[in-house]
């Protein structure tokens, strides 16, 4: 029976390292909720930081947009997840702004 070669991980004292090793490491799964979850967050930080650069309130965007305040706020919240393009593209048409969409490789690191 052939021997199996497996990974020897270098032992660390690193909190996070030791975190990210038993919550992600080897489980597909759990790294494609993070990096979802890392997209979200990131959309609904930019749509917030572009809107208070441009000194506009929610409810200010909203209405550049033809929306509600409660939309606003809930795409500038790092747990939602449906933003859309058509709504990005709005968004960044009211603050002088283009959407940008990059493929870029997958962190692997938690």
């Amino acid at each position: 029976m052939p021997h199996k070669k497996t990974k020897t991980l270098k032992p660390t004292a690193d909190a996070v390292e030791i975190l990210r090793r038993r919550t992600y490491a080897g489980k597909p799964a759990r790294m494609k909720n993070l990096e979802e979850a890392r997209t979200n967050e990131e959309i609904a930080r930019k749509i917030q930081e572009l809107r208070t650069a441009a000194a506009l309130t929610q409810t200010q965007l909203a209405r550049l947009i033809g929306t509600t305040a409660s939309v606003i706020c809930r795409l500038e919240d790092a747990d939602y997840e449906g933003h859309s393009l058509a709504m990005l593209r709005r968004i960044a048409g009211a603050l002088n702004q283009r959407v940008e969409i990059r493929f870029v490789p997958i962190r692997r690191s938690a």
